[in-house]
């Protein structure tokens, strides 16, 4: 196998000028550069991607940690994420958090460790003490986790009146609400406070089921359909994430109600999965893309030594009104 001395001798320069074009650490004239490149392509020489990134002292790899790949809003935010970091040049490791309880503290230590050059966090499992004391490239989504670490989220508030007024506008009189959990400090809550704000001001009764904290399988979604199931049917209009709409419209429908003429949804997210739904849901849309994208972006900048100071970026949202709402 060739390797940097049999390139020089094949190029005819030395060791040095190869290393500096190699790791664009200084001036190559164009001509020997051109030179190096054919000898590199005669010798079939491939560059020590660890080594080189070793001498920047980066790896080239970026940390994304998720609860759970399987929840449609990370699996899609997942893979815009890598997208987006293959194009800025780093390779992606995808941290799945939810099944291990000290496996974001471990992710975070990989960090310290200079074992990936940094995170993109969209886990709320961690006390936030515990990325205080982490002085290195962090980007949070959706969560608040101090002054020195952006927040990418979007216009939550702007979200939960969208939902308020489709239901209100298709008709609906008594609202079923699945709110978040509130253990953790994070934009996402403006949706439910506004969206609550709303029905109140119009006086509409809403029954709001508080959802448990880190919580995000299927699994768990059909244990709570079924509890409100159990204790109440008395509600015409329903706002909840994708996944949990959908598995509540299912009930709804399997207990002979019709959609949306007894009963109208609105999901929060608008993944794939509300295109693939039957009725197609009405969905607030968050823009995972450009979630990915703003993501990238912050921790890029983070990595070449920009500072950021309670940087927070809002991306708007959409209505996407399918056939759970009325025309």
């Amino acid at each position: 196998m060739a390797g940097i001395k049999d390139v020089a001798k094949r190029a005819n320069v030395g060791v040095g000028t190869v290393s500096r074009m190699l790791n664009n650490s200084g001036y190559v004239a164009d001509a020997t550069r051109k030179k190096i490149e054919v000898a590199m392509k005669e010798l079939n020489y491939t560059p020590n991607e660890l080594a080189r990134n070793l001498y920047h002292k980066r790896t080239g790899i970026i940390a994304v940690l998720v609860p759970n790949v399987l929840n449609p809003f990370f699996a899609e935010f997942v893979d815009y994420a890598e997208a987006e970091l293959y194009e800025a040049g780093f390779k992606m490791m995808v941290c799945n958090t939810v099944k291990e309880s000290n496996a974001e503290l471990e992710y975070l230590d990989m960090l310290n460790r200079h074992i990936v050059d940094g995170v993109i966090t969209g886990v709320h499992s961690l006390d936030v003490k515990e990325y205080q004391k982490v002085n290195k490239p962090i980007v949070a989504l959706d969560r608040y986790l101090g002054e020195h670490i952006p927040v990418v989220a979007v216009d939550h508030k702007e979200g939960g009146r969208l939902a308020a007024e489709e239901l209100i506008r298709s008709g609906c009189r008594k609202i079923l609400h699945f709110r978040g959990s509130e253990i953790v400090d994070s934009p996402y809550h403006e949706r439910h406070i506004e969206f609550e704000r709303i029905m109140k001001e119009h006086h509409i009764p809403t029954y709001t089921y508080d959802m448990e904290w880190n919580r995000l399988d299927l699994a768990y979604y059909k244990e709570v359909v079924q509890d409100v199931f159990s204790k109440t049917e008395d509600f015409d209009g329903v706002f909840a994430v994708d996944a949990l709409a959908i598995e509540c419209m299912n009930e709804t429908i399997r207990r002979h109600r019709k959609v949306p003429r007894d009963v109208k949804f609105v999901a929060y997210d608008g993944t794939f999965i509300t295109e693939l739904s039957e009725p197609r849901m009405t969905a607030v849309v968050q823009p995972l893309e450009g979630l990915a994208r703003e993501s990238v972006r912050l921790l890029t900048d983070l990595i070449n030594g920009k500072e950021y100071h309670d940087e927070a970026v809002l991306l708007g949202v959409e209505l996407r009104r399918g056939k759970t709402t009325l025309p």
